[in-house]
């Protein structure tokens, strides 16, 4: 249903500016939107890079007349904590799919699944999974794929450019990614566990940056649940100064 101001119990909210959410799992980018723009009935929200359902973390909102800079900060590099779980292949890259294999991963060693992770530092080519909102044709990849549609999709150039691993505890790998926009870290596990020749599927993920915001800064749904208009204003009025301090 199209968004109207003037059905909403409170008055039209016309501040401005960025929000940082710490999404919660089960909820969709547009959840956060929808949630964000009904509870302070501010007409125009938009986010700055979408989150998988899954997916936790850093959620870039832009408010009202900042709308207009969600390309620029979309553009951003990311940084991400995730687990790769080793021996499972789906058809998502995720745990939410479907398995399509699994193999025993046991006989790996840990320096041989870090050697193959970190391989995948630098540019490189990445073939978007089908499970995902790209576009081909006018149409979303994700709707294809639930039709049990797979088409050929053209490879994009991401980068990689550090990942730390955190935890090994085969098959389940920990590590810390920082790369650029629109770097799938579904396929980027699905493709550590084709290189291994065990399969890997994403097993949890969290956004931790984006540019300059981080996730230590991004306010939960359930504290924004307490907000009203004027604390809201107040929020984004502090977060308009602290943006302008880091510029200079």
């Amino acid at each position: 249903m199209r968004y109207n101001p003037r059905r909403h119990r409170l008055p039209v909210c016309n501040a401005f500016g960025i929000l940082l959410v710490d999404k919660p799992a089960d909820w969709t980018s547009f959840d956060v939107v929808n949630f964000v723009r009904g509870r302070f009935n501010i007409p125009k929200v938009g986010h700055c890079g979408t989150l998988d359902p899954a997916a936790t973390g850093l959620l870039v909102l832009t408010l009202g007349k900042f709308t207009a800079f969600s390309s620029r900060f979309a553009g951003d590099d990311k940084t991400y904590e995730a687990t790769l779980k080793l021996g499972i292949t789906t058809d998502s890259y995720d745990m939410e799919g479907a398995v399509t294999s699994e193999c025993d991963a046991s006989h790996l060693t840990d320096d041989e699944v870090k050697n193959v992770i970190n391989g995948f530092i630098g540019v490189q080519q990445q073939l978007p999974p089908m499970v995902s909102a790209v576009k081909v044709g006018g149409k979303k990849l994700y709707e294809l794929a639930r039709k049990g549609i797979e088409i050929e999709r053209e490879p994009r150039e991401i980068e990689i450019s550090g990942i730390d691993i955190t935890r090994c505890a085969n098959p389940e790998y920990d590590f810390t990614v920082k790369c650029s926009k629109g770097t799938y870290i579904r396929t980027l596990c699905h493709d550590i566990g084709q290189k291994l020749g065990v399969g890997g599927t994403l097993a949890a993920l969290r956004r931790t940056q984006s540019g300059k915001f981080s996730v230590a800064d991004a306010l939960t749904i359930e504290k924004i649940k307490e907000m009203e208009q004027p604390d809201i204003t107040d929020y984004l009025a502090q977060q308009l100064v602290k943006l302008a301090g880091s510029a200079e």
